[in-house]
């Protein structure tokens, strides 16, 4: 079974300010205060929902709480402003009936911040589709093009609606949005030309002069710097929290998603810059020949750029800003305007201009979130309005705010009792008369006809002659002196008030909400609300399409000489409009409260909170509700929560709902006056009796908690006995199968040794039988072996003999041959002596000539070394083919002997001598000077030094090449001490004193080295463009030992596999790329300075400049 909460689950104090006893100001306000410390900031008074502003974050308004209170019973759930929401939006799609939702409450209560919540979460609940969600997000997206014109901070709130908003959206029979209507009220048009300390101007000036492009502001002649214009305020220019150029960037994606095309919005920016322009012209009186004194602009600079702007002639405007037409039936008089007409011109124009301007923006999201299908549609209207103000000072704008929010409340109580009646009668529970305060006689005072408050005020702004506030608080206290509500000096009230600071200026109402006090001052001229028709029809001249059609009344061809309609007049319409409308709609109450004046969290002001709950009228509201039945709830969930504190309906009732109501509350004995049963519900008089009913089922539950858990143990103490009764089952068949198996093993273990015993005995008796076999086998074959060696000894011997004989005859016979062969040869020889005796003379003598020869070449030798090339002269001529041999092989021989003497380490020293040598030789004058100088390669003894001993751990590969090069800094020509290190792979510069690599070059990333043809060490390491190396530019370096270091860098790239030959470029000029820019590196002679040595200076940003001393 699913399990429900209530309302009155977990409840911290009373969720429904119904059900508060005793009911009191102070208990209501102390209920308020708890739950607010307990971060619920919502409460019920019956359907309506009382909204405290947190000033901070809470998650209580996340997709997974949208998705908890969707379709659930409006008391199911903790108070919520989802609830309200989701009650509203079921009701006009289920039952069709057309809602209304009214937020109410003073500035920073978060009324805008509510509506935006009901908003949001109807678009979460309702259908998907890519045209829906198009419709949702046009929705949505209004609000902050509203904000940016409609809004701005005031001292209690940095986001202050300035304007009265209700918007109806409207529903297909789904339940879909298909679009909506925006209506606006009394736009605070006077906050354009002036705004109190402390506050600011609509947001859309900071927003534009902060967010927008400075090319944007350059084509609106805009600055962004606030204090160049009159018309905003600079003490509170920024506000924290608030960041214009962000919500500058919202505004203008808000207004292309709603449909604004790229020229409307360029078109509204341009009237926004035209009213920063017109705050900014400034008049000087200028004296007539008749005596009298007329404007004149001061500066036309600011007149010049704003008529640029809107394409308007210079001279029109500044001749609207000097005269005023005035027209009667026939004739046609022009009047001259001082200094301040002109100022009020310039204002009432820019307030109309702004005013306009945003009547249209209102106008055009319409147009695009208009329904396009003309079927009847389901309407959910939402009314965000001012509250009830009562401020030090209280004018015009106050009273008629004050005048709404009394006809709000009228109709609030009219629909609060209807709906309770309506109630009542459909579930057939007698209606009694509720009474309570009807405000309809404040109403009657404001708005009546005849004497009403609003048609006095137009009366005097219509008649002739000199008319002022003075004359209409006259009127005021000769029509109304008598009425109990209206208050002032010179009314019959006046006789009981002991309040003498009620001034001679100023009258008081006593509204529904408290008394206030208004200044009388400004009523006409905020009333009449004029704009000089000259300007108007000046604005209409305008080539910019926009103006036209905000100044229509500017048409030359449509002139009317008839006066247009009081601001009072079209309030009035547009309320009555708006009560109409209301009227036709099932409401749903929102009353928003601001816990303190600070915009702080957890901070609870009592008597701030006490006067707005006077003025919201929320005690009568609680008492309007509790006059009849103070709780009521349908018969099913009322059973299924109570039905434990009856045996007879628990667990389970069979019949009707209401029957097992009734069987449980007479079990109960609960009186019977304090109830009732209606048709559909069970109605609860007095709250002490619903807390009753609460408190017998919290001690039931205990009770019932109490028998769960000695059933729930028991349960447990028997399934632990089965378990364990298992277990041993379990356990004795597992060690029988082991005892078991531990006898098979054993008996296994026997026979098997028995077998290997049996086996033992069968393989060492056939042992025995095969070694007997094998010895009869070795003893033949010793027997036969013996006998055939006599054999073969006795063949030998005759062999042996033989052969003996064959050998005397042989040399017998080679004697006699050895003698013959000894007297032919002396006979040989004897010639022999006689033919050779000169060849033998001849050759002794040069014989002898040789052995004076090798034995003078012999002291006569050069020395050892393979770079000494002298040679002995040749003292015969027949010796010199052997002369020049023997110098050959004499050098090859040396040579040989000396490569002898080589190990491979020095080997390698002569190899890189020899490639040095293949570089350098003859083009680089530093060259010679490094031919003696050994290669030594690792000149800081990287591996023994402990200094180093960090940077040589860090080295994965062997140092080839460890030095202290200068690294030279382009900025002076100066240079850093850094360590450069070789390896096979990568060239690394590391910091001398820390020893922290500051830069890692793989070889292949090395295209070429560049040096000069001086003396001096210079050398720069120039990388591929594109590869990781080189984002900070090739690398200029200087060494003393720059032959070696090229040396190796060319062997090192060259035996590279992955990588190219290093090109060597040696020139006195060559461009080296440092980050972005090449700087050219040029080498010149000159005088020795600072000790002969080379110095480097920069020239300029592309050419640095190295002089190398002049060598003797």
């Amino acid at each position: 079974m699913e399990v429900k909460t209530s309302l009155l689950d977990n409840m911290i104090g009373v969720g429904d300010m119904v059900l508060l006893e005793p009911l009191s100001e102070d208990s209501f306000i102390e209920n308020l205060r708890n739950r607010f410390d307990h971060n619920e900031i919502y409460t019920y008074i019956g359907s309506v929902v009382i909204s405290m502003n947190p000033y901070r974050s809470l998650p209580i308004f996340n997709p997974d709480k949208v998705e908890e209170y969707r379709n659930r019973n409006f008391y199911e759930l903790s108070p919520h402003i989802y609830a309200l929401a989701d009650e509203a939006y079921r009701s006009l799609r289920d039952q069709d009936k057309d809602q209304c939702i009214l937020i109410t409450g003073e500035s920073g209560a978060g009324k805008t911040e509510a509506s935006k919540l009901v908003m949001s979460y109807v678009a979460a609940v309702c259908g998907k589709g890519q045209e829906v969600n198009k419709v949702k997000e046009q929705l949505l997206q209004s609000n902050p093009v509203l904000e940016a014109f409609g809004n701005a901070k005031t001292v209690r709130n940095d986001n202050s609606s300035r304007f009265g908003k209700y918007m109806d959206i409207e529903f297909d029979f789904k339940g879909d949005p298909l679009g909506g209507v925006i209506s606006n009220y009394l736009l605070e048009k006077s906050r354009v030309v002036k705004q109190p300390r402390g506050e600011r101007n609509f947001h859309v000036f900071y927003q534009l002069l902060s967010g927008a492009s400075d090319d944007t502001l350059k084509k609106l002649k805009l600055d962004r710097d606030f204090s160049k214009y009159n018309y905003l305020s600079l003490d509170s220019a920024a506000v924290n929290g608030l960041d214009d150029a962000a919500n500058f960037r919202t505004v203008k994606n808000a207004m292309q998603i709603v449909g604004f095309m790229e020229d409307e919005v360029q078109s509204v920016l341009e009237l926004v810059a035209a009213v920063l322009k017109l705050g900014n012209i400034e008049f000087k009186p200028e004296s007539r020949c008749n005596g009298t004194d007329e404007s004149r602009i001061k500066d036309k600079n600011d007149l010049k750029e704003m008529c640029e702007l809107l394409g308007i002639e210079q001279s029109v405007l500044e001749r609207a800003f000097s005269y005023r037409t005035v027209e009667a039936k026939l004739e046609k008089v022009s009047t001259t305007l001082n200094v301040a007409q002109a100022y009020y011109a310039r204002d009432a124009l820019a307030k109309n201009l702004y005013s306009r301007l945003f009547s249209w923006l209102v106008t055009r999201i319409n147009e695009s979130i208009k329904a396009q299908t003309k079927a009847r549609h389901k309407v959910m209207g939402v009314l965000d309005i001012y509250g009830f103000e009562i401020f030090e000072e209280n004018s015009f704008e106050q009273f008629i705010i004050n005048y709404c929010n009394e006809k709000l409340q009228q109709i609030f109580i009219e629909l609060t009792l209807r709906e309770e009646q309506e109630e009542y009668i459909r579930e057939g529970i007698e209606w009694t008369n509720i009474e309570y305060f009807n405000n309809a006689i404040i109403c009657d005072l404001i708005e009546n006809h005849q004497s009403g408050i609003l048609a006095m005020l137009d009366e005097e702004c219509l008649r002739p002659g000199t008319v002022t506030d003075e004359t209409f608080l006259d009127k005021l206290n000769t029509i109304c002196a008598e009425h109990q509500h209206f208050e002032s000096r010179l009314s019959k009230n006046s006789k009981y008030i002991t309040d003498h600071s009620l001034p001679h200026t100023c009258f008081r109402i006593q509204h529904y909400a408290g008394k206030v006090l208004y200044r009388a001052e400004g009523f006409v001229d905020k009333n009449n609300d004029l704009l000089y028709r000259d300007l108007s029809q000046a604005m209409y001249k305008a080539n910019h399409s926009l103006i036209k059609q905000l100044f229509p009344e500017g048409n030359p061809a449509k002139v009317n000489l008839k006066r247009p309609p009081t601001a009072g007049f079209q309030f009035k319409a547009s309320v009555g409009t708006l009560m109409r409308n209301l009227q036709t709609k099932n409401p749903n109450y929102i009353r928003c409260i601001k816990p303190n004046d600070k915009k702080a969290s957890h901070i609870f002001t009592d008597s701030l909170v006490c006067h707005q709950v006077r003025y919201l009228g929320l005690m009568e509201n609680v008492r309007v509700r509790r006059a009849g039945y103070a709780f009521r709830q349908a018969y099913e969930p009322c059973l299924e929560r109570y039905k434990m504190l009856c045996k007879r309906t628990w667990p389970h009732w069979s019949g009707p709902a209401r029957e097992g109501v009734e069987v449980l509350m007479a079990d109960l004995k609960v009186p019977a006056e304090e109830f009732s049963y209606g048709r559909s519900k069970i109605f609860i008089r007095n709250p002490r009796s619903l807390f009753f009913l609460e408190e017998r089922r919290r001690q039931c539950l205990q009770n019932l908690a109490t028998l769960i858990q000695k059933i729930y143990r028991g349960w447990k103490c028997r399934t632990h006995f089965l378990l364990l009764k298992k277990s041993q089952i379990v356990v004795s068949a597992w060690y029988r199968r082991y005892a078991q198996q531990k006898k098979y093993k054993k008996i296994k273990s026997a026979t098997t040794v028995v077998q290997s015993y049996t086996r033992g005995w069968q393989a060492r008796k056939l042992l025995r039988e095969l070694k007997y076999q094998k010895r009869c086998k070795e003893a033949v074959t010793t027997i036969a072996a013996f006998w055939h060696g006599t054999q073969a000894r006795r063949e030998l011997r005759q062999l042996k003999e033989e052969a003996r004989n064959k050998h005397a005859v042989s040399v017998i016979w080679a004697g006699w041959q050895g003698t013959k062969a000894r007297r032919e040869l002396k006979r040989l020889k004897e010639e022999a002596r006689r033919k050779h005796a000169v060849a033998v003379i001849w050759a002794y003598w040069q014989g002898l000539k040789m052995q004076k020869y090798f034995l003078g070449l012999k002291s006569t030798l050069p020395s050892m070394s393979p770079i000494d090339k002298s040679w002995p002269a040749r003292p015969y001529l027949f010796l010199d083919g052997v002369h020049t041999e023997l110098r050959t092989v004499f050098h090859h021989w040396r040579c040989k002997k000396y490569r002898s003497q080589f190990t491979e380490e020095k080997k390698a020293v002569y190899e890189e001598k020899l490639e040095a040598s293949e570089i350098f030789k003859d083009k680089k004058a530093l060259y010679p000077s490094s031919v003696s100088q050994p290669f030594r390669g690792d000149y800081l003894e990287i591996s023994k030094n402990p200094k180093y001993q960090k940077l040589n751990s860090a080295m994965e590969e062997k140092v080839l090449l460890a030095d202290v090069v200068n690294k030279i800094n382009r900025a002076n020509g100066k240079g850093t001490a850094r360590i450069f290190l070789l390896t096979k792979n990568s060239v690394v510069l590391a910091d001398q004193k820390t020893g922290q690599v500051k830069a890692s070059v793989p070889l292949p990333d090395l295209t070429s080295v560049s040096v000069s043809t001086q003396s001096d060490g210079f050398f720069a390491l120039k990388l591929k463009e594109g590869s990781a190396s080189a984002i900070k530019g090739d690398f200029l370096l200087s060494s003393e030992h720059l032959i070696e270091i090229i040396t190796k860098l060319h062997r090192t790239g060259a035996t590279a596999a992955d990588s190219e030959q290093l090109n060597i470029d040696i020139s006195d000029e060559f461009l080296v790329q440092f980050k972005h820019d090449k700087v050219c590196v040029k080498f010149i002679q000159g005088a020795p300075k600072n000790g002969n040595s080379v110095s480097c200076k920069r020239k300029n940003n592309r050419l640095l400049e190295v002089s190398v001393p002049t060598t003797a």
